[in-house]
């Protein structure tokens, strides 16, 4: 059988209740700030800027990715121009530009 006898003195218990007490107001003021609809509101601010963020970041990095294997494409280690692969692709947009200004003309006429 447990002893149930309390060794304390009343002023043992009554700072025991005093702590209990704080720790419990304390506890109860951050629930009370965990759910005020500003901490809620801020939170799903940060939680969506946090998703842009990285969305951004992932973006970026494959842009950058894009954007460097065609540059590879067209310039050699030594960053000289690739001539062979660069005249026919300018080839290919000026005849597209012309077809599109002669299309444009057409239409006007």
């Amino acid at each position: 059988m447990a002893d149930t006898s309390d060794t304390r003195t009343p002023a043992q218990i009554e700072a025991d209740i005093r702590r209990r007490r704080e720790v419990l107001a304390e506890t109860l003021d951050e629930i009370g700030v965990r759910v005020h609809p500003r901490t809620i509101v801020g939170d799903a601010k940060a939680k969506v800027v946090a998703n842009v963020d990285h969305t951004l970041g992932r973006a970026y990095v494959g842009v950058n990715r894009a954007v460097s294997d065609v540059k590879a494409r067209f310039v050699d280690e030594e960053g000289a121009p690739r001539m062979e692969r660069i005249v026919p692709v300018a080839l290919v947009v000026v005849g597209v530009v012309g077809l599109l200004a002669l299309g444009s003309r057409r239409r006007k006429s």
